[in-house]
């Protein structure tokens, strides 16, 4: 599938196994600005540096900057139990000999973001890094193309029975983010559970490995994707998972293969039980507010997995 147009984005993201994926698929079908890093799936030292090996790994040249070590107001929270105290368990990573391009992340989205209109900002991590640009600069808003968001959920989460893990990271973030009047493309846990990887996605990798000789993007992917599917037996029962990050690249790239309606959402910051949800107004137009979320609610995952697979290979 062709793009009509090629985007120009800023990712922000905290790798994390689904944000490496993320990465490729945005050096594939993006123009890919800058990498900004948060913590979240993993300390901030570590997302950094994980973000600086996926680079490496690819041979592009794209910079990285390092972004917040914590959430606006409450500590670091992190996913070991999901993706290892490294943030990318699995593959045997390689020395780091890359370093980034600042430790200013938000300082790096508000000038590119002067200088060049219509920029994208994917954000696949906690918001932090975006919220703390909103409140330097908010004619950002006013600049950017828009947000498009992997977090949140319209109904079920994957740290509360209601809460999805970037937003319940930094709940008061994306309050920031989501009260913005930034344009904002929501793909939560409903719609990135639709996207799913098994043993047979490995397969085709290591198969691609075993046809190049010499690559080594395959049979990285391959050794993340058979980590994650492991974690995924040990949590829930089944050798599968969600490729939750690279949905908000593709729903810049390739809009197209996905479902969205227009709803008012707002985050809960204080329930006992329902901090860090997404509340999606479902209602009828004429009971609801004014929707400021474009939120996502069907992929055609046969498409969108051959993406993925087709932005996975030497760069």
């Amino acid at each position: 599938m062709e793009l009509r147009s090629t985007p120009a984005i800023i990712l922000d993201c905290d790798p994390g196994h689904d944000d490496a994926i993320a990465i490729m698929l945005a050096a594939q079908f993006t123009r890919l600005v800058g990498i900004t890093t948060v913590s979240g799936n993993a300390p901030l030292e570590l997302t950094t540096r994980n973000a600086l090996i996926v680079t490496q790994l690819l041979g592009i040249e794209t910079p990285v900057h390092q972004g917040a070590a914590h959430p606006l107001a409450a500590p670091a929270l992190h996913a070991a139990i999901v993706h290892g105290e490294s943030g990318l368990e699995g593959p045997v990573l390689p020395p780091l000999v890359r370093k980034p391009a600042s430790r200013d992340a938000v300082a790096f989205i508000c000038d590119t973001t002067r200088h060049e209109t219509d920029i994208w900002l994917v954000a696949i991590g906690p918001l932090t890094n975006i919220a703390h640009a909103v409140e330097k600069d908010p004619d950002l808003v006013n600049r950017i193309a828009g947000i498009s968001i992997m977090g949140g959920s319209t109904h079920v989460g994957n740290v509360s029975p209601v809460a999805e893990f970037n937003v319940w990271a930094d709940p008061e973030a994306a309050d920031v983010v989501f009260r913005s009047g930034a344009t904002i493309r929501m793909c939560g846990l409903n719609l990135t559970h639709q996207l799913m990887t098994d043993d047979a996605i490995v397969a085709r990798l290591r198969d691609r490995s075993d046809a190049v000789a010499g690559g080594v993007v395959a049979p990285f992917v391959a050794a993340l994707l058979d980590y994650l599917h492991g974690r995924m037996a040990e949590l829930r029962g089944e050798r599968r998972a969600a490729l939750h990050d690279p949905c908000a690249v593709l729903a810049v790239t390739h809009p197209q293969i996905f479902s969205f309606g227009d709803r008012h959402v707002q985050v809960e910051l204080d329930g006992e039980l329902t901090r860090g949800m997404t509340v999606v107004d479902e209602r009828s137009a004429k009971d609801a507010p004014a929707p400021n979320v474009e939120v996502a609610y069907e992929i055609d995952p046969a498409v969108a997995m051959e993406l993925v697979l087709s932005s996975i290979h030497e760069h």
